[in-house]
């Protein structure tokens, strides 16, 4: 069924054509309002009304405003996905390994493969909670990131897991290699991220963003560059890509953030050196504390070795 509006045309409206009037009004715009009136769908007093035709205050108006045009789900394709490989599964949760070039879900613009969409395929059922097109899906790891990740897979586990990623009771733990030596070794980085001022499809420390920090330890170093063990406590896009970049350390091979290409071609890099090594949480079933590891993948490993020669 169609929305219908009435009521008395505003004092502040008199003497305004229709289109412009309930353009201010409907927050629609002029053209939408014209479109409307064209379709017999606007009554000044009962009778239909033209987009320039005069308001006049206490007039009673009617408008039928279209039916809202129905919400397509982003959908993505249900395929085996090579190289994602399932930790652990049990009514309530699915934990994987995500394998590099895999988003968690389907998302505008992605046609690659999608994690739900492995999982379905492998026939795995997850919690229907959260929109769509991510349903399940309790927190997320970038394309070019590997390493474990936890999925809902019922609904009192969508909701326990969700608020324990917002409570920051859930241990994140991540590996990534820096270029460098960041000094101090070990450190924390308690800085605000939001969209970078110039570039939508980065982020950046910036004031008055949202409130991001990362904790770091120094594991083994490099002549060029660290292995840093990552804590987060908060889970922002980006966030440990961005901060090792404030500090004038960015991942090795994350070109986005300023490494630098010619050390990321050397150690043959085709992304960032970032790997989600560890995730430790209570599990939404009994509250026993669980935790899962993932290996680093044949890239990164050999990127590793590379730089201990």
């Amino acid at each position: 069924m169609s929305d219908t509006r009435q009521l008395p045309v505003p004092d502040g409206l008199d003497g305004m054509r229709v289109d412009a009037g309930l353009s201010r009004l409907l927050g629609l715009s002029r053209t939408a309002v014209a479109a409307l009136t064209e379709d017999g769908r606007v009554a000044v007093d009962g009778r239909a009304a033209g987009k320039s035709d005069r308001l006049t205050a206490g007039s009673w108006l009617e408008v039928h405003l279209p039916d809202p045009e129905p919400v397509t789900a982003i959908t993505g394709p249900e395929e085996v996905v090579a190289g994602l490989t399932v930790l652990h599964a049990d009514d309530e949760i699915i934990v994987v390994d995500k394998p590099v070039g895999v988003a968690a879900h389907p998302s505008p613009g992605w046609t690659g493969p999608t994690v739900l969409g492995g999982l379905a395929a492998l026939g795995y059922r997850v919690s229907t909670s959260g929109a769509a097109e991510r349903q399940g899906i309790v927190h997320r790891l970038d394309v070019g990131t590997t390493g474990v990740m936890v999925v809902a897979a019922a609904e009192h586990a969508y909701t326990v897991l969700k608020r324990a990623f917002k409570e920051r009771t859930v241990d994140k733990r991540y590996h990534a290699v820096a270029q460098g030596h960041p000094d101090p070794s070990s450190g924390t980085i308690d800085a605000p991220i939001d969209r970078h001022p110039r570039h939508d499809y980065k982020f950046a420390v910036v004031a008055g963003g949202k409130p991001s920090v990362t904790h770091y330890d120094t594991i083994e170093a490099f002549r060029a560059a660290s292995l840093l063990d990552v804590r987060l406590e908060t889970g922002r896009t980006h966030q440990i890509r961005v901060h090792l970049a404030a500090l004038r350390h960015p991942c090795v091979g994350d070109i986005t953030y300023g490494a630098d290409p010619v050390l990321a071609k050397r150690l043959g890099l085709q992304r960032q050196w970032l790997h989600a090594r560890s995730l430790g949480f209570e599990h939404p079933g009994d509250g026993r504390w669980v935790e899962f590891t993932s290996p680093y993948p044949s890239d990164l490993e050999r990127a590793l070795d590379l730089l201990r020669d």
